[in-house]
């Protein structure tokens, strides 16, 4: 049996239910979807599998505009045409206009491979749906050349959604589903520790504390994730601050909040605390 384990890598942390998902995805060969808000390493938890496995990432980045079929291949017409009108080149063999995509790629690979399709319900209702014919057999027809292309080994599939849309029922029936919950701070501590080595525990305590507040402030839209927690401690790391506290005055706030109407928000929660109103 393929390698089924999983517990992460040195810069990704886990827990036993995002190992057992994994594990489950891996055993019965289905595709995994993970949601969770933004921050929470939905993307990363590819590039960590395709480490921890040593398989190839091939990342499929959907759009509001992308289509199914331009995950398999597409046939370059425009090129085509411009080659018989001013090129040297033989435009008979239609396979030489045929460019694979993400998917057909991960299917024609000779070794198995990690297939992301990253952030699913960013594209139209039907697309997951034009997926499930060829997920299923992990084949499709190129019917410009008639070419049958088969997966040599079936992709390992991690599906991410920010679960700004429904997903058809159809399409969960044939995945595993994990939701990645927001760290919370002892993880998040570990998280922290990954990237900032011999880290003042002050200064971390601090941070934690002011980072949770704020996430907790409910005006706030766009609460500040894990990414950005980094950079503000490496900021403050920057800049020599070993105290810090979450007021008016708190350092580099565009860090963590990147929305006028949150920082906004933010002061007049502070306001509101100084006033007596929370």
């Amino acid at each position: 049996m393929a390698e089924t384990g999983f517990t992460g890598t040195e810069s990704y942390l886990t827990n036993p239910a995002l190992e057992a998902a994994v594990r489950t995805a891996l055993v019965l060969e289905k595709p995994l979807l993970v949601r969770g808000e933004p921050g929470t390493g939905k993307t990363l938890l590819a590039e960590a599998i395709a480490e921890a496995l040593d398989m190839e990432l091939i990342t499929w980045n959907v759009k509001s505009t992308t289509r199914a079929q331009e995950g398999l291949y597409h046939y370059d017409t425009v090129q085509r045409l411009y080659d018989s009108r001013f090129g040297d080149h033989n435009v008979r063999d239609i396979a030489d206009y045929i460019h694979l995509g993400p998917m057909g790629r991960a299917f024609r690979s000779k070794e198995r491979v990690v297939l992301l399709i990253d952030e699913i319900d960013k594209a139209d209702p039907e697309f997951p749906n034009d997926l499930l014919h060829e997920l299923d057999r992990m084949q499709f027809r190129i019917s410009e050349t008639g070419e049958d292309v088969a997966a040599h080994h079936r992709p390992v599939v991690i599906i991410t959604s920010n679960a700004e849309k429904e997903l058809p029922d159809a399409f969960l029936r044939r995945c595993v589903f994990h939701f990645i919950d927001f760290p919370d701070p002892a993880l998040m501590a570990r998280i922290v520790a990954v990237h900032h080595e011999d880290l003042n525990q002050q200064l971390l305590q601090q941070a934690l504390d002011a980072f949770y507040q704020m996430r907790e402030m409910s005006r706030i839209r766009k609460k500040p994730s894990t990414s950005e927690l980094v950079d503000w401690i490496a900021m403050l790391r920057a800049s020599g601050i070993s105290d810090v506290q979450l007021d008016t005055a708190t350092p580099y706030l565009g860090t963590l909040l990147k929305k006028e109407q949150d920082l906004t928000a933010f002061s007049q929660h502070l306001n509101g605390i100084a006033r007596g109103r929370f």
